[in-house]
This record gives structure tokens, sequence and C-alpha cells, in this order.
């Protein structure tokens, strides 16, 4: 799989989605080409929720690998809190060490009666530097100990309150992102449910036209969807297909925006058949493009499109068994001319 995503900043969801949502088409007057209001706000609505799914996915899967990372920094903490144990309980043995080996140096003798019997000054200089280094070690000890107990305990604490910390907020994120799933897939049913009664009267709604994205592409052609699976190949054999498949199908959830390949003019857009919903584009050389089994049409008939232009959202109108692209490159508009479009594509420098 091969992803082509855009690098922008998304707007956030939409409050009175819902409403939106339950809202069906409205009766209010429209311009010949152009979809109903009920279109274009449940249409939009599913772009709008597309991205912020995306959106969502990005930060919750930027969150779980910020937890892995923590783990990580969890684990390392961990041995450190525990060679910190390690180094406490050394110090304990030093401080019986020192404590028995003063015990036995001055016989738990007061320091008044080492120096009266101290056999001469000599003797008694070196049992007051004794006491004085024993005295010395084992306040550094005791020091050490103490100091090395609180950068433990700070260290437990902050450990502790990061990951707690961490844990919440992907827990938020989780929620997030299944609220803007769950109103998506209502959204897309809805859409995919207006598609198929077009399909089946044979006749479509017209464009809804949907606010087209800053893509600031720097070449002249790109894939049809930003991101996919690939599934049925061109050439490859089926009971779906009366001989081979004469397309390649790229696997998308219903809704998602299916762009222009190229440069081009519309030259067909038509609901019902084999095809469901479909677009036909034009392009320099007298090559076509095919877009089939649409769920929405976002171009009319003669319009020209720009490369990466969104001229529809994919569904599973028509001959389908799931939501995916139908995607077509033709040598004239009609079906039977098709050439294998991942080829074509490289030839153009769009790798799928």
């Amino acid at each position: 799989m091969r992803s082509y995503r855009r690098h922008r900043l998304l707007v956030p969801v939409l409050l009175c989605a819902l409403a939106v949502l339950a809202a069906g088409p409205t009766a209010a007057p429209k311009e010949p080409g152009s979809g109903t209001g009920g279109d274009l706000g449940l249409s939009a609505e599913v772009v709008r929720l597309y991205e912020e799914a995306a959106v969502a996915t990005q930060q919750y899967e930027a969150g779980r690998q910020e937890a892995e990372e923590q783990r990580a920094r969890a684990q390392r903490a961990e041995e450190l809190l525990d060679r910190q144990r390690r180094h406490i309980a050394a110090l304990h043995e030093d401080l019986g060490r020192i404590a028995r080996a003063q015990y036995r140096s001055s016989g738990g003798l007061p320091v008044a009666a080492q120096m009266i019997l101290a056999d001469g000054p000599d003797d008694l200089m070196r049992r007051q530097h004794a006491f004085s280094q024993t005295n010395l070690a084992v306040n550094n000890a005791i020091s050490k100990s103490r100091r090395a107990e609180a950068r433990l305990a700070a260290d437990e604490v902050r450990a502790t309150a990061h990951w707690q910390a961490l844990e919440k907020r992907n827990t938020q994120l989780a929620a997030l992102k299944a609220d803007i799933e769950q109103k998506l897939e209502t959204a897309r049913s809805q859409l995919q449910g207006q598609a198929d009664a077009s399909a089946a009267a044979g006749a479509c709604r017209g464009a809804v036209r949907l606010d087209q994205p800053e893509t600031g592409f720097t070449t002249a052609w790109v894939a049809p969807v930003e991101t996919y699976e690939l599934s049925a190949s061109y050439g490859s054999g089926g009971a779906r297909w009366s001989s081979r498949h004469t397309g390649q199908d790229f696997a998308v959830p219903i809704g998602t925006p299916v762009r222009a390949v190229g440069a081009g003019r519309v030259v067909r857009v038509s609901c019902g058949g084999a095809f469901g919903i479909e677009i036909v584009l034009r392009h320099a050389g007298g090559y076509y493009t095919q877009y089939a089994h649409l769920a929405s049409v976002a171009v009319d008939q003669g319009e020209h499109v720009e490369p990466g232009q969104w001229i529809g959202q994919s569904g599973t109108t028509g001959n389908s068994t799931g939501p995916h692209l139908h995607f077509e490159t033709r040598v004239t508009p009609e079906m039977g001319s098709s050439v294998n479009p991942v080829s074509w594509l490289a030839a153009r420098g769009v790798s799928l």
C-alpha cells in the first residue's frame, strides 16, 4: 500500500453533526447541475467526518506510540530504581560494618575514657583521628542513604504520575476516535442509500459541490484516492466479470474523496448499470480515466478539472461486492478500450 497524504491543518468536527446527519434532503430550489441542500450537507458531512477520523486516528496512533515509548522509559526507570534499592541496601550494610568496627576499636568506651587510657600524645592523636574518620564515614553513609531514598521516592512519584496521565489521555483519544467513526459510519450509510436510489433510477442527482482542499501538488499526476489498499487488479479473473477485470480497484470506505488523476475534462457523468455512478475524464494525449461505483459526484459534464481535484466520493453502487473505487484508463471513453492503469500511472510518475 502507498499513501499520499496532504499536510494541512484540519477543521475540528462540527457541532450539531448529528442534527445534520438526521436531516433529509430539503425541498429548497437548486441551480441546474447542483445537488440539493440535503445532498450537499450529507456529502460534506461525510468528507468532514472522514478527515476528522483521519486526524483522530493519527492522534490515537501518536498517543499509542508515546505510550510504547513511555513504557520503555518506565522499564528503564524501574531498572534504575532497582539499582537505587540495591545501593541503599549496600549503604545499610556499610553502616553496620562501620558501627561494628567502631565498637571493636573503641571497646564501646566514651571519648573521655579513651583519652585517659591513651599511652601518650601520639596514641591519643591516633585515637582522635580514628574516631573523627569513623564519625565522618558514618555521617557520609547516612547522608548518601537518605539522598538515595529521597531520589527513589521522587522517581516513583514522577513515573506513576506520568503513566497515569498518559493512560487517561489515550483513553480520551480512543473515545474520541470511536465517536467520530460511529458518526461517520452513520453518514456513510445514509450517503450510500441515496446513491443506491439514484443508481436504481438511472438518474444522477447532480453535482454536489465539495470544499476543495489546498493540495499544493507539484506533479501533474496523482493517485485517484489519497490512502487505499489495492484489491482486484487489471486483467484478473473472477465470477463477477464476463471476461477479465478491466481496471484497478482501490479498497476504500464509502464517502472517501475521489481525485482526478490529472488535468482533464468531464465527458461523462452517469448513474445505473454495472458501474453504478461513474465519471469519465478526457486527458491530454487522447486518454480517458473512469471512476466507478461512486456514492456521489462533485462535477458536471463538460467541466474542466485539475490534478487532485475532488470529483466525487467512493461507494459501492452498481455491480459491486463492497466499498471500493473502480479505476480505469482507456483509449476511448467507452468500455472495452482499457489499458493497464497501474503501468499507465507509473509512466506518469505515480507508483501505486
